[in-house]
């Protein structure tokens, strides 16, 4: 079984592409059964959609012939978006793959290097996968791993310091093009951890009035009392765009929820003053066209990226140490996908140990309820274990014709009897 990983990132395809690939929350689940579907030829899988990626994680018998698979199933059975999506999509196998995942989970492979939501959205993949029935040992394992990762190189670099959020650069946006923020308005579509994170930014500039409309009222409800807010109904907000300065949207919806002509009517109700329209959905939230209008200002999920990615700070010794710490893991997790065949034979040697135990165990016992003396009956139970033990090397050496290769296998059983005799 061998590690697989496709990847349709901000690195390798632009916004109008990923997109068209992104899988919002809500579909997850029926992904994960069309995957769990093309057993045996994928024996596990994991998906993780974000706004800067989209990425399959699975373990295969043979991975030449599950990632055309994978792409195909990608693709929606799309030829055109197949033949637009094969020169940006990534494939990984097996150690790059590994690395990859732990890469991504620590930060190093976002937008914003170092940034942290990445690793709540990474344990929520695992998390859905296992609830899928997807995620196997070959997963399970490799996730494990990246969540350790994850924690090593939060605590112990500095990779995450001095990190400019998107919540952050929305201010900075908004704070360029508005000399008081606190004299204008905000509305936030969407209930999503991204708007939580950004909405608190906001909040602490005390805006004039903040507004928070969600296709599920009780989400929206529970942000709203957070940031004192007003909450509205999702289509309500049409109607009451014009009431607004600033729009921050991510909902997740697989088509706009504003459109160019919901823009064009509250432009003309407000006159042509600024609006300020920050994108953060993937797929994108507020349709392109909307830009064009007089007075109106919009940034995608890419722009805020560019920004952050600008003001960013090159931490070169903490990105060296954040590599070690990904190195050292890699090659742990190598280790151990290097033994798994080994596995099933540890597990009858096991087995087959314990039932001489249990044999030279009961003879001591029959000498000592024979009356004998408790020290033939340790005599009898250590000879009688290091002989049968001891049966398989001797065979083995008395077959080997080569003595380079008896003393090497002599050598290596040695040694692994002292390192197991060491008192610990």
């Amino acid at each position: 079984m061998q590690l697989l990983a496709l990847s349709l990132n901000y690195k390798s395809a632009a916004l109008a592409l990923r997109e068209r690939v992104s899988l919002p929350e809500g579909e997850l689940p029926g992904a994960l059964a069309e995957l769990r579907a093309l057993a045996p030829l994928v024996a596990e899988s994991a998906i993780l959609s974000t706004c800067n990626r989209t990425e399959v994680y699975a373990a295969a018998d043979d991975p030449a012939a599950a990632a055309p698979v994978l792409t195909h199933w990608l693709a929606r059975g799309d030829a055109s978006l197949l033949s637009e999506l094969r020169p940006h999509l990534r494939t990984l196998p097996q150690e790059e793959a590994a690395r990859h995942a732990l890469r991504v989970a620590s930060g190093l492979e976002s937008m914003v290097v170092g940034e942290p939501q990445i690793l709540g959205q990474v344990k929520a993949a695992a998390r859905r996968a296992q609830e899928a029935g997807t995620l196997g040992t070959l997963l399970h394992q490799m996730f494990q791993r990246a969540f350790a990762v994850a924690k090593q190189v939060r605590t112990r670099t500095d990779i995450g310091k001095g990190v400019l959020s998107h919540g952050a650069a929305c201010v900075a946006l908004a704070s360029g093009l508005f000399s008081e923020l606190a004299h204008s308005r905000v509305l936030f579509v969407g209930a999503g951890s991204m708007i939580e994170s950004v909405a608190s930014h906001f909040a602490a500039q005390q805006p004039r009035d903040i507004a928070v409309a969600n296709r599920t009222p009780e989400r929206g409800e529970r942000i709203a009392r957070r940031l004192c807010a007003r909450t509205l109904v999702l289509g309500e907000v049409g109607e009451r765009l014009q009431d607004f300065d600033i729009v921050v949207s991510c909902t997740g919806a697989t088509r706009p929820v504003v459109t160019r002509e919901m823009v064009e009517r509250a432009q003309l109700a407000r006159g042509g003053r600024p609006l300020l329209l920050l994108d953060l959905g993937v797929p994108r939230d507020i349709e392109a066209d909307a830009a064009r209008l007089p007075g109106v200002s919009l940034h995608t999920i890419d722009d805020l990226g560019a920004l952050v990615q600008a003001r960013a700070g090159v931490r070169g010794e903490a990105l060296a140490q954040a590599e070690a710490i990904v190195d050292a893991h890699v090659a742990s997790f190598m280790a151990w996908m290097a033994l798994r065949p080994c596995v099933p034979l540890l597990q009858r040697l096991n087995e087959q140990v314990e039932r001489l135990c249990a044999a030279e165990l009961e003879r001591a016992r029959h000498i000592l309820a024979m009356g004998q003396p408790a020290e033939r009956a340790l005599c009898s139970l250590a000879s009688g274990l290091s002989n049968k033990l001891l049966h398989p090397p001797r065979t083995l050496l008395h077959g080997t014709t080569h003595p380079d290769e008896a003393q090497r296998l002599l050598d290596h059983w040695v040694g692994a009897l002292e390192r197991g005799a060491r008192p610990r």
